[in-house]
């Protein structure tokens, strides 16, 4: 069977398309910009320009004819509304069998399906999404999460204040990378399985405009701070649940110090680290794709979107 996978939930259009062994095709195109964060309509109008140039290529890669496609896919949620309406307006258009799926979930089980990894923690690590997720009586679970902004558009709005454009994650990462690795103290904040940045960005603030610090090792130290936290959370609900795997996903989990931190992490537990490729990690529609054929049932469905459905609303069946 051949699932083509539509990711529209924020600044990424992508289309995937999967059967039941391997990714034929994982195209994507992705709204930037300069200055400023993300703009819902302007990034809903760079994907209503886009979506049938990465439909094609997509096609192309995976060298089938829209005819082949036996089901679509797409992200229902959470989301931003003019993104999530693009994915919808694109589903009609297409007139296959369809079925929406949860992008948080999509995550997991991409990163499952991918690395083989059994039954483990999720650290989940994006944009708009912080969340340590493990499978108990029949849903995946939030054991831990953030209390303000997502660990993703905290650097991004750092990266910002700096002047760096966005997205910010490389360009910060980069810049610990050439730093002198010279740790400057800043605000912990872990509380009970969550975490919290507002208090953590306003710090970095200060410090960036006071000119006392390099803001070389004001990146690395941010990254090394808020790796540490999100760390913390995972290991406790790894200690919690009794889990000895720990998988991570979203973009920000593309970084390598975070890789690195995790590894290690999961060495002094005598645990397994499993690390999905770039692709599967940052949005796209190979995600999506995935979890539709596994939760694909046959059933009718109505074409919805779901911008502020949670991980834990969704039933595993």
């Amino acid at each position: 069977m051949i699932c083509l996978g539509i990711e529209s939930t924020a600044h990424t259009f992508g289309i995937g398309i999967v059967n039941n062994k391997k990714v034929l095709a994982n195209v994507k195109a992705a709204y930037t910009t300069k200055s400023g964060g993300i703009i819902p309509m302007d990034a809903a109008k760079h994907h209503e320009k886009n979506w049938k140039s990465v439909l094609e290529q997509a096609l192309s890669d995976a060298k089938i004819s829209l005819d082949d496609v036996d089901l679509v896919a797409y992200s229902r949620g959470p989301g931003l509304g003019p993104c999530l309406r693009v994915a919808r307006e694109v589903v009609k258009e297409l007139n296959k069998p369809f079925i929406g799926v949860n992008h948080c979930v999509a995550h997991l089980e991409a990163g499952k399906w991918e690395t083989k990894a059994k039954d483990p923690v999720l650290l989940y690590a994006s944009g708009a999404n912080t969340q340590v997720i493990a499978f108990e009586g029949g849903k995946y679970r939030v054991f831990g999460e953030t209390l303000d902004m997502g660990v993703g558009n905290f650097i991004d709005s750092f990266a910002r204040y700096m002047g760096l454009g966005f997205p910010g994650g490389p360009k910060l990462s980069n810049l610990s990378d050439s730093s002198d690795k010279e740790y400057i103290k800043l605000p912990y904040v872990v509380k009970g399985m969550d975490v919290s940045f507002s208090g953590l960005l306003t710090n970095l603030k200060q410090k960036y405009d006071s000119n006392n610090y390099k803001k070389e090792n004001l990146a690395y130290s941010m990254q090394e701070t808020i790796f540490a936290m999100l760390l913390e959370v995972a290991e406790r609900a790894m200690a919690h649940t009794g889990k000895n795997e720990l998988l991570l996903g979203g973009g920000v989990a593309c970084n390598n110090r975070l890789q690195e931190m995790s590894k290690l992490m999961c060495k002094g537990r005598k645990a397994k680290c499993f690390i999905p490729s770039n692709s599967l990690m940052l949005d796209n529609g190979a995600m999506i794709a995935v979890t539709g054929l596994k939760f694909y049932k046959g059933k009718k469905e109505i074409i919805e979107s779901k911008p502020y459905e949670r991980t834990d609303d969704v039933k595993i069946e």
